[in-house]
């Protein structure tokens, strides 16, 4: 539902998810180059992982006295980067690591601001985090690139830009206190700016790039648990074109997130949320069917949703060649198991009906440009039986 939280955005790790759990709220938005005219997908992401066990060095997982040691990762990262343009060219994350006791934070709304790098990683200016504003910076040299443990490309980037959270997606009972103290889920998800609107300035490697609250199609989210999805999904759009009336919607945007249940410790069926906003209008489809499947250069998804009053269908795919692989190690220490493929370059069209006397009526074709794509995990097993 379309109902900002930010208590629960705020919240951070606790209990044993403090020694064993990871936070991630994660922002995207779209920037263009002035002279060129060239626009690029970036993001930021503020990571955190087992806090509970952290101190005043960052403890990275991958590094070999950890490993020796048997020591599980324990500090804040800043993620921030690039996707790869049309051509699959340019794509890079970039990692600045701090330990736990760098961060000084405030309660509701959620301020995290990140000073110094005791760690000789990378050269990270303070990095701020808030409901309204992200900025910082990040400089990786080759030579540090070529470590391991910092799982980091090499470049440099700067951000200064202020966000307005304008359309949430509210998980309700699925992140709730019932479901995390019973750890009913692998993780919990919170969109609370699916569709946010984003201004100010990006530095990549030298080159500048403006951001305009129009043209950023941005989004903004939080996830956080004990492990990461399996399988990882989401498809997130906040250009949507109307068929009816020709023209881009400004209030309007699509959010699709896989859900993995578990009873006590045994995974279930996943399932996959959905939440359209049409023109101001909230549709949340919790029951939905799916096929996804994959080609040579694209991985292609078609999703059905229905509930009491509408009934929607989304098609949608991703060139492989604009994805990254985003780098990860996991409460426990290990790498990923599998690649966890994002990008920014996703097309597809909606349909949506509404429900009249049994009857369903047309209300709007939309096409979908610059979706954001996460992937992962093997994709979601099909579970479209007859798509209709």
């Amino acid at each position: 539902m379309n109902l900002s939280d930010l208590t629960r955005n705020s919240n951070l790790l606790r209990g044993s998810l403090a020694r064993k759990g990871y936070m991630r709220w994660w922002h995207s938005f779209s920037g263009t180059q002035p002279e060129t005219g060239e626009t690029r997908t970036f993001f930021v992401e503020f990571f955190i992982i087992n806090p509970g066990a952290g101190g005043s060095r960052p403890i990275l997982g991958q590094h070999p006295h950890s490993r020796r040691q048997g020591l599980k990762p324990s500090y804040i990262m800043v993620k921030a980067g690039v996707f790869p343009d049309a051509a699959g060219n340019g794509g890079r994350q970039l990692h600045a690591f701090y330990p736990v006791s760098a961060l000084q934070a405030t309660g509701n709304p959620l301020i995290m601001q990140l000073e110094g790098n005791p760690e000789a990683h990378c050269r990270a200016g303070r990095c701020l985090y808030s409901e309204d504003k992200l900025t910082g910076l990040v400089e990786v040299t080759p030579q540090e690139a070529r470590r391991r443990s910092y799982m980091t490309d090499s470049g440099y980037m700067e951000w200064d830009v202020t966000i307005r959270k304008a359309v949430t997606c509210h998980t309700g009972k699925w992140s709730g206190g019932f479901f995390q103290a019973l750890h009913l889920l692998d993780s919990y998800w919170h969109g609370e700016g699916i569709r946010s609107f984003f201004h100010g300035s990006v530095s990549l490697d030298g080159v500048s790039y403006e951001v305009l609250p129009e043209t950023s199609y941005g989004y903004a989210d939080k996830h956080w648990g004990r492990r990461f999805s399996r399988p990882w999904f989401q498809f997130a759009c906040g250009k949507l074109g109307s068929g009816r009336s020709g023209r881009e919607l400004r209030h309007s945007v699509l959010a699709v997130n896989g859900i993995c249940p578990r009873f006590l410790w045994f995974p279930l069926k996943p399932r996959l949320m959905l939440q359209l906003t049409y023109m101001g209008e909230d549709f949340e489809f919790t029951h939905c069917k799916w096929e996804t499947k994959e080609t040579g250069k694209r991985f292609v998804w078609h999703i059905l949703g229905r509930n009491q009053r509408a009934v929607v269908k989304v098609s949608g795919s991703c060139s492989k060649a604009e994805m990254l692989a985003l780098r990860y190690e996991a409460p426990d220490g290990q790498l990923l198991p599998f690649p966890l493929l994002a990008g920014a370059g996703g097309l597809g069209n909606v349909q949506l009906y509404r429900k009249n006397a049994g009857e369903r009526e047309l209300t709007d074709t939309l096409t979908l440009e610059h979706a954001l794509c996460i992937y992962g995990g093997n994709g979601l097993p099909s579970d479209l039986a007859t798509f209709n």
